[in-house]
């Protein structure tokens, strides 16, 4: 499986995001932080693994402006 996210995932995680609810880089703990709420598994697993990665990148990104 690749690294494309449906557009479902994106606009969910972005939307939480904007909600103010914090994510981190670590993928456990997002998967915690969605819990239950998610309508299924597959879907909490790939909001999660999204949110990590995007996490990543913009710490990645931040790091780069300051240096």
């Amino acid at each position: 499986m690749g690294k494309i996210k449906s557009k479902q995932i994106k606009r969910s995680a972005h939307g939480l995001m904007e909600a103010g609810i914090d994510f981190s880089e670590d993928f456990e703990k997002n998967k915690k932080i969605l819990g239950k709420e998610m309508p299924s598994k597959k879907m909490r697993n790939q909001m999660a693994g999204y949110l990590t990665r995007h996490n990543k990148k913009k710490a990645q990104e931040k790091k780069e402006l300051e240096a």
